[in-house]
């Protein structure tokens, strides 16, 4: 099974345009597509988007829909691809053009088709025929409408062991150079290649011992192993949360010399700090003994700019490019902890000059 993924809780301005409903249902296609082996990883917020809608468009399932009612092929569902834009933007709000037929069978159908998600009625017809025929494989519709009863996770992880996932078909196609990174202390950890990891390496390499004020590694996880490197005993010796929770940030780091411990998103695609996450982790580590200072880091300028409207105020914003630069948003003048809107997380939480 894939590990719990942060695009989960898109922010992309289609989605967020979109009703609850809607967003509940585009959620919850995601999970069971990732659970299915679908490989996100890499994959920009709107193209997992549009992936997740093709899926429900093939298994006629809309806004409110209940997972069981799911449709295949033995239920005579059949959808071409100028028939999942008339779906898509009929019930989700979409404004796709007819004429985009090609885009839906060459990005948004392509993993699903590859994955032996989907399937298609006439295979052998020209690949390019707008009136080609997708639906949903029996087998893998099957466990879509057992979706959320006990023993799911079993049943996925059963059918995987005999069809396998396209992530692992991915991952054995092609071998894979891991990169290097060296953490406070001079031990080195291996990640696996992405661009979202080489902004986790600069982070630890770069940001840390610049801004750091000493501080030591106490999490630091990869799109493969997600606790690659975990000091379990000195989190939990700070009253940190335990470490399997989803709220769980990139990189986790405690500076002694300030007592503030350091919660930072590598933001490549999804996950800056944002005011509801970042209430939840403040209340989430309400007894915190340390100082909670929020870090969100970027590659460059333009992704900053691209998630600026997201941002929450009260955290520190550090540009890769840029390594000896910080963005504070907040209204004091240097790094360090904020008083928390859920209430202090240690002495070291008050406001300081």
């Amino acid at each position: 099974m894939s590990s719990t993924l942060k695009y989960l809780d898109l922010r992309n301005k289609n989605f967020r345009e979109k009703d609850p409903a809607a967003q509940a249902i585009i959620t919850q296609a995601l999970k069971i597509l990732d659970s299915f082996g679908i490989p996100f990883r890499e994959m920009a917020q709107r193209r997992m988007e549009r992936v997740a809608l093709a899926f429900l468009a093939v298994a006629d399932l809309r806004p409110g829909s209940e997972w069981a009612s799911a449709k295949d092929f033995t239920s005579g569902r059949s959808l071409g691809t100028r028939d999942i834009i008339d779906f898509l933007n009929s019930h989700f709000k979409e404004d796709i053009s007819r004429g985009s037929y090609d885009d839906i069978r060459r990005k948004d159908l392509l993993l699903l088709v590859a994955a032996g998600v989907v399937v298609q009625s006439l295979p052998e017809s020209a690949r390019n025929t707008p009136t080609r025929g997708y639906s949903l494989d029996a087998s893998f519709a099957s466990l879509v409408r057992s979706y959320g009863s006990d023993g799911w996770d079993t049943l996925v992880s059963a059918h995987l062991l005999k069809v396998g996932s396209l992530a692992e078909r991915f991952a054995a196609a092609r071998p894979v150079t891991r990169m290097k990174v060296t953490i406070p202390g001079g031990l080195t950890l291996e990640l696996s290649p992405g661009d979202h990891n080489v902004l986790q390496r600069a982070i630890v390499e770069e940001f840390l011992p610049r801004f750091g004020h000493g501080a030591e590694l106490l999490y630091l996880g990869d799109a493969a192993d997600k606790f690659l490197s975990v000091n379990r005993e000195r989190l939990a010796s700070l009253g940190f949360f335990e470490i399997s929770h989803g709220e769980l940030p990139d990189v986790v780091a405690y500076s002694a010399e300030k007592n503030w411990i350091f919660l930072i998103e590598a933001v490549h695609s999804f996950g800056p700090f944002d005011l509801i996450r970042k209430i939840k982790l403040e209340t989430n580590l309400k007894n915190c003994t340390a100082g909670l200072v929020f870090v969100t880091a970027f590659q460059d300028k333009a992704k900053f700019r691209q998630f600026l409207p997201d941002l929450a105020w009260e955290q520190e914003i550090w540009i890769a490019d840029e390594p000896d630069h910080m963005v504070h948003f907040n209204g004091d003048k240097f790094i360090g902890p904020h008083p928390s809107s859920v209430g202090p997380s240690g002495e070291a939480s008050k406001p300081h000059n």
